[in-house]
């Protein structure tokens, strides 16, 4: 059983231009920018065969649904779902954000810092907004996934529900709701293996290419921070092969350097001030390549950023490795976190030495009252337990993240060290393929 979910934010609404609280008010309506978003998503979304559209009921996502609906070739109709509405903010709803940071200071502190833990009143009755709205999402999954297997389904809704979506999907924290980006007119990819409850694939978070902007922006008020470009290398030969590589040095293949030059336009006109890479070669030449637009920036290696060491995996295909060590393979695939790699390395080892470099990098580079970008050219196990750890998961959700040849992933610190990274993008693939989906190789680490 599997079913490939696109998850989608409606188009540019007129509070989101006076950046007003929407909430479940249902005031707001697209603007005409709005709408030239929702066409060139249905413009990226023509060709995708869909089993079912689900949209909030809300105007605003509503009218992002008709018309993305009018450009597909399949012409799906369009369930409404309750389920769907926007998150409820009853005493801000109405508010300009900088209205109620002033009127409400504590709460507005404790939306940002602890969103889980933020209360209202509603009705007479006392509820936590995020919380109930996890639960909506839960809900919605449960009812939804069954009934399609096999299928594509698209949804449009809303900032704080998509997020709820993917939080519950992935069994992150509701405390992590800050901490994924939704652009208007964005779009998610999720992949379920099963039912609500089983695993699911982030093949990607937080898309805008079909927009004609390659990155989000930094946020309007930032006036300090640091912004991370974490890339995966190219394809090699052994990737395109499906043989496990590891720390064996394999560099390049043609078509890995033609995604590191497809890499390195998608980010020539992105100021970047310095950038660090794992030493083996594949990374290396990777970062090389993209710095060619950026001549003045000194590239520095981490040997902590290396991959995974897969001992006597290392150069073996799948069916090698099964008939050596029967069973390993599959416990691999289930549970990567109990796996002892035979005289290589376990996941915990890699998560050790890979956050703490992430850290490192972070501490070298923040700097107060400045803006800065940096390059970090890596590898896969490296990339996924970095992401794991950012979203607040663990070891065990190894396989939750996708990472392709040559994807860029997106991640902000606003908040100094001490505060919690946005993810802004990640497994951005789009300036690879021209499409949504990551059609990059699925071969081995």
């Amino acid at each position: 059983m599997s079913t490939r979910v696109i998850i989608a934010r409606h188009g540019q609404s007129s509070y989101n231009a006076q950046k007003m609280i929407q909430g479940r008010c249902d005031e707001s309506v697209i603007t005409e920018k709005g709408e030239k978003q929702a066409q060139l998503l249905g413009e990226a979304l023509k060709d995708v065969k869909l089993g079912a559209f689900y949209s909030s009921p809300l105007q605003r996502a509503y009218k992002t649904a008709q018309i993305v609906q009018s450009l597909n070739q399949y012409k799906p109709s369009i369930t409404v779902m309750e389920k769907l509405r926007e998150i409820n903010l009853p005493e801000w709803e109405k508010w300009k954000k900088e209205d109620v940071k002033r009127e409400f200071p504590e709460a507005y502190r404790t939306w940002k810092e602890k969103p889980d833990e933020l209360k209202m009143t509603f009705e007479g009755e006392e509820f936590y907004p995020v919380l109930d709205l996890y639960q909506q999402a839960q809900e919605f999954w449960q009812e939804i996934i069954p009934k399609h297997d096999g299928e594509t389904i698209l949804i449009t809704a809303h900032n704080g529900i998509n997020r709820c979506l993917i939080l519950t999907a992935l069994g992150m924290s509701p405390a992590y709701y800050h901490c994924l980006q939704q652009s208007n007119c964005c779009v998610n990819v999720l992949n379920f293996t099963g039912n609500f409850g089983d695993s699911v694939q982030l093949e990607s978070l937080n898309q805008i290419g079909h927009l004609g902007t390659p990155l989000p922006d930094f946020r309007p008020e930032q006036k300090q921070g640091l912004r991370l470009l974490l890339v995966r290398h190219g394809e090699t030969e052994w990737n395109r092969m499906s043989r496990f590589q590891g720390v064996k040095d394999i560099p390049l293949n043609d078509n890995g350097r033609q995604q590191a030059e497809k890499a390195a336009e998608f980010l020539k006109d992105v100021q970047i001030d310095f950038a660090v890479t794992s030493p083996l070669s594949r990374p290396k030449e990777t970062a090389e390549i993209i710095l060619k637009h950026h001549p003045d920036v000194n590239l520095t290696t981490k040997k902590d950023l290396e991959e995974i060491s897969h001992g006597l995996w290392e150069g073996k295909l799948e069916t090698e490795i099964e008939a050596e060590f029967p069973g390993l393979l599959a416990q691999w695939k289930a549970k990567p976190e109990t796996v002892q790699m035979p005289e290589g390395e376990n996941l915990q080892q890699v998560w050790d030495r890979a956050i703490a470099s992430w850290q490192e990098i972070v501490k070298e580079n923040i700097e107060e009252g400045k803006m800065k970008t940096g390059l970090v050219a890596a590898h896969d196990a490296i990339n996924k337990v970095i992401i794991c750890y950012l979203l607040g998961l663990e070891s065990a959700n190894f396989w939750n993240i996708k990472q392709g040849n040559g994807a860029v992933t997106v991640v902000d610190y606003p908040y100094g060290l001490n505060g919690k990274p946005i993810l802004q993008a990640i497994n951005l693939t789009n300036h690879l393929s021209g499409g949504l989906f990551d059609k990059t190789a699925a071969g081995a680490l």
